[in-house]
């Protein structure tokens, strides 16, 4: 294997001085520097290149330096939210990495916060909403932000989701010689801040919190009526059972609940949503956009079987409507052997062709009656809603 041509240099807000002896090392031996502009001023090179906004840009420029050594700065610990994610991928087993101090480890250093109790996001190319799953009364998290404008974009996104009196601690260029730091709540913040900045959340308030198990309270989502409710969404949540890294197929995606809960389940997991309807197409992606999830979500607008056979294949499949031999037939002929299926059904017809395939198939048969305590006069009685059949079978 060729030796690497890019080196990846973790640079904090004080310049080298702070480098390890084989980062300088490397730094010296480097032909060409590249990197942020605030970094290049930091250090001494023959030649210096910008990286570009938007960051992707600076992968052509990178590719065409290659045949000479180029130190890349970063911030911090480049695998940390950092420039080492999307270089290693594009320069596979060209490059080589010494990072530094995380601006993460600097924020818990300074606030005396154990790094393994704080939540660490990255919003410095994110939605605010990638924060909603930690945002609960007691939780502690530290965000890089992208700029100083997004200081107060984020206090006031924080004062309207219920979160206003959270304590904030608002860190400027952190362990450099401008380093600055303010304390604040997110509903009194003042003031202007300058980039590089980092935010820590002492979270307080009364905002609507996200339960961490399946079937979330119906009212955190917007429907249109067409959504799996909560008590049967938290069974087929657990039928499907989303494990690290795997993709799930929603073929009639409604208001998109189940494939938000599987992609909130576990944050490596991926969806993608089937769904003819334009106009709940877009209530889906504003509800996977309120969770902070719909960059892991895909949504296909067209009709099931029809569009499957071009879809990245699943691990996991939920049919929630629609379910015929038709359908059955075409997923088994375009998943591969070991595919979860879920299939809820209301109508008779469907429990008829359910009952045959379970008896063909195998799996699990199942038959769901809720009802809940509703007013009936002056008194109470029980409203019963439709029966659902589930089958939950591996292909």
């Amino acid at each position: 294997m060729a030796e690497p041509w890019i080196t990846i240099i973790g640079l904090g807000e004080d310049g080298p001085g702070g480098l390890s002896a084989a980062s300088r090392e490397a730094l010296d031996a480097a032909e060409v520097v590249m990197g942020p502009a605030r970094h290049l001023r930091l250090v001494d090179a023959a030649e210096k290149v910008e990286w570009p906004v938007p960051f992707a840009d600076g992968y052509a420029v990178l590719e065409g330096l290659r045949g000479r050594q180029v130190a890349v700065l970063a911030s911090g610990d480049p695998f940390w939210f950092g420039a080492g994610r999307g270089i290693s991928k594009h320069f596979s087993g060209q490059w080589r990495a010494f990072p530094g101090v995380s601006i993460f480890g600097l924020v818990a250093a300074r606030l005396g916060w154990p790094l393994e109790d704080v939540a660490c996001v990255g919003l410095h190319a994110a939605p605010f909403a990638r924060m909603r799953a930690h945002l609960a009364p007691g939780a502690r998290v530290i965000a890089t932000l992208r700029d100083g404008d997004a200081v107060h974009a984020f206090a006031a996104w924080l004062h309207e989701s219920g979160f206003g009196a959270s304590e904030l601690t608002i860190c400027e260029a952190m362990g450099g010689p401008k380093e600055h730091v303010t304390h604040s709540t997110a509903e009194a913040l003042q003031g202007r801040f300058a980039h590089p900045v980092a935010i820590a959340l002492a979270v307080a308030g009364d905002g609507a919190v996200v339960p961490k198990t399946s079937g979330l309270p119906d009212d955190l989502f917007e429907t249109d009526g067409v959504m799996t409710k909560r008590p049967l969404r938290a069974m087929t949540l657990s039928a499907l059972a989303p494990r690290h890294g795997e993709h799930l197929w929603d073929i009639g995606g409604g208001s998109g609940s189940i494939a938000v809960e599987w992609l909130l389940a576990e944050p490596s997991c991926r969806a993608t949503i089937v769904e003819p309807r334009a106009d709940r197409c877009a209530l889906i992606r504003a509800n996977a956009e309120a969770f902070g999830v719909s960059h892991r979500l895909t949504i296909v607008e067209g009709s099931a079987p029809e569009v499957l056979s071009a879809l990245d294949r699943p691990e996991a499949v939920f049919v929630g409507g629609g379910m015929d031999t038709e359908m059955r037939t075409k997923l088994w002929d375009v998943v591969p052997d070991g595919t979860r299926v879920v299939v809820s059904s209301v109508t008779l017809e469907t429990e008829a062709l359910l009952a045959g395939w379970h008896a063909a198939f195998g799996g699990e048969l199942m038959k769901v009656e809720i009802a809940t305590a509703a007013p009936m006069g002056s008194k109470r009685g029980w409203k019963a809603a439709y029966p659902v059949v589930q089958w939950s079978v591996t292909r």
